[in-house]
């Protein structure tokens, strides 16, 4: 009687480079989803040639980025894409560059920053937001239609605000706006945009020894008094919130915006009921997920995941875009649906790395959108939908400009 043989099943491959091809401006690629239903923790091959992980699915994203047996250390750390700003075997984060950073140094840069990015602190600066849309929604209306969304609204705002809570001078804006764009452009060579980080450094390094010669009424200065930390982990802290206050906020505001006016009954019903913005925001967080690329993380043991095993060193990126259209966790999730509860979303990541200033882009959207669509209730594209350029080309995912109509 012939023996019969066991049968073998052959490993997958590995995804070869995280995706982030679109073939929709709102929808993650095509291939996220099929991993989360398929392989939800895959093998992934990044650029250095190393073998990682991918994660696609809600659950295991949310699990990783709450085990402190996974690390944020940035020596530690893989890029899933050539990323122009990071190395292929980074070294540890710079002073003050604590998203880089475990506990206890993450805990001690954190800790002097918790207090300031409170809900109550930040619905201190309701009033002050709403001047500053207001003002800039009247100049946008004095400058005529047609106009481009992201240059006279959504780039501004938060800028203005994150330039104001810092201490950090408006009239400086080209600057940093320009630093930013080289360093989180993806065809930006590592020179390049590691000159951008040096330059943006030092300009904010000379504002520290300037905000202690001449305190003012603001966080880096408040920083300096608390005398925690010196001028290198000021200027570091600095660096990372001034970024993030800007570009992020920016990116929502413009990229929402033409979600929202491709989805003209989602349109039509905030406009109805402005008290909907506040589920509005939260939906188009998950909707969109800005954050594209990574984040990731480094095993410090060996890690059950998912029924696989990460073997200690082993670098997991996890897929938020993909985590949040989860049909585990949001119940058609394909869909904008402005009255969904999309609370426990991951746009702002999960654990001790959830972003500090998720409540400050909060209202920074919720005043933005209402006063947007309050102010020109016909606004419109003033381009076909394909014309629209996409930020494909950057680590935080949105649009480039957006020339609306009214």
């Amino acid at each position: 009687m012939a023996k019969i043989m066991p049968t073998t099943v052959a490993p997958m491959p590995p995804v070869d480079g995280l995706p982030i091809e679109r073939s929709d401006p709102f929808d993650p690629p095509a291939v996220l989803a099929a991993l989360r239903e398929e392989r939800p923790i895959s093998r992934l091959r990044y650029p250095d040639g190393s073998l990682g992980w991918l994660v696609t699915s809600y659950p295991l994203a949310r699990a990783v980025l709450a085990d402190p047996r996974f690390s944020r250390r940035r020596e530690l750390q893989r890029a899933p894409r050539r990323i122009a700003f990071e190395e292929e075997h980074p070294g540890p984060s710079e002073p003050g560059f604590f998203i880089g950073m475990d506990p206890p140094e993450h805990t001690r840069y954190r800790r002097q920053l918790t207090s300031h990015f409170t809900v109550r602190r930040m619905r201190e600066l309701e009033d002050r937001i709403a001047r500053i849309t207001a003002e800039h929604l009247d100049a946008m209306e004095r400058h005529g239609s047609p106009a481009d969304l992201v240059a006279e609204f959504a780039l501004p705002i938060p800028s203005l605000v994150i330039c104001e809570l810092l201490g950090v001078p408006y009239t400086d804006r080209e600057k940093f706006q320009h630093d930013t764009r080289v360093l989180l452009h993806l065809e930006s060579t590592f020179e390049e945009a590691m000159g951008a980080l040096v330059s943006l450094r030092q300009y904010l390094h000379g504002l520290v020894v300037r905000k202690r010669a001449e305190p003012a009424d603001d966080l880096i200065s408040t920083l300096i008094s608390g005398g925690a930390l010196d001028d290198e982990e000021i200027a570091g802290i600095a660096v990372l919130l001034l970024i993030a206050g800007h570009e992020t906020t920016a990116n929502m505001l413009g990229l929402g915006t033409f979600a929202l006016l491709r989805h003209p009954d989602q349109l039509a019903a905030l406009r109805a009921d402005p008290l909907l913005v506040e589920n509005a925001v939260e939906e188009l967080l998950r909707y969109l997920t800005i954050v594209h690329i990574g984040p990731t993380r480094a095993a410090l043991e060996d890690v059950e995941l998912g029924g696989e095993v990460v073997r200690a060193g082993e670098v997991v990126t996890l897929s938020l875009p993909a985590a949040n259209r989860d049909p585990e966790r949001f119940e058609d999730p394909e869909e904008l649906d402005l009255r969904r509860s999309a609370t426990g979303h991951l746009a702002f990541g999960h654990g001790i790395h959830q972003c500090l200033g998720q409540q400050l882009a909060r209202i920074e959207m919720r005043t933005g959108f209402n006063a947007l669509f309050s102010r020109f209730p016909n606004l419109r594209l003033a381009v076909e939908p394909e014309d629209v350029q996409l930020r494909t080309d950057m680590a935080i995912y949105g649009v480039h400009s957006l020339p609306v109509a009214w």
